[in-house]
Parts: structure tokens; sequence; C-alpha cells
């Protein structure tokens, strides 16, 4: 099971493609997360990105938990795709990374 919201993912895939404005946002938003929440979001990435495939889901998340060595945002910020591979990597596991970026713009 992953251990992040899809709204959180498509949080960090928004500020991913504002990156050069909000690099400060990425790094509080992704550092404020629960260390498992990371581990699912590395995992999620890795899973776009072709490096596990979705059904090794929980494999992914255990190998991003055990090799976790450079701060999370860090980590990501060095991936040039990085907003892709998110969003392949939901869209493998099954989610709308569109719906989800979605209900983060509607107005509530």
């Amino acid at each position: 099971m992953l251990p992040i919201t899809a709204d959180k993912i498509a949080e960090v895939i928004i500020l991913a493609r504002e990156l050069n404005r909000a690099e400060n946002e990425f790094d509080g938003f992704v550092d404020q997360l629960a260390d498992d929440e990371k581990a699912g979001l590395v995992a999620v990435f890795w899973i776009g990105r072709g490096s596990f495939d979705a059904s090794d889901l929980d494999d992914a998340i255990a190998t991003a938990t055990s090799e976790a060595t450079t701060p999370t945002a860090d980590y990501l910020k060095g991936s040039p795709h990085l907003a892709e591979h998110l969003e392949a990597g939901m869209e493998a596991l099954g989610l709308d990374p569109s719906a989800a970026e979605d209900d983060l713009y509607r107005p509530a």
C-alpha cells in the first residue's frame, strides 16, 4: 500500500514544475513529510522512471527506506524530469495525476 496520498504527490509535482521559483516551498513541503511518505514518494518516482515496476511497489518502498542517505528533497531535485516521472509513476499505480492536481487548484 502506498503510504502517501495522491494529493501530496500532486503537490510535489506542482512544486517541481515551479522549482526555479518555488524551491523553498518544495523543500519545506517534502521535508515535513513523514519518513514513510518520503519513501513512498521516492518509490513512485522510481516506478515512473522505470527503475521498478508498479507490481514491485513494496520492494521500491523498502529500498527507498533502506537507501535513504540524502535528504529526500535534495535527491528528487537532482532529476530534471521529476514531475514527469512522478506523473508516470502515479499512472502506473492506477492513480490519476491530473485529477489530483485539479483538486489542488480548485477553490474550496
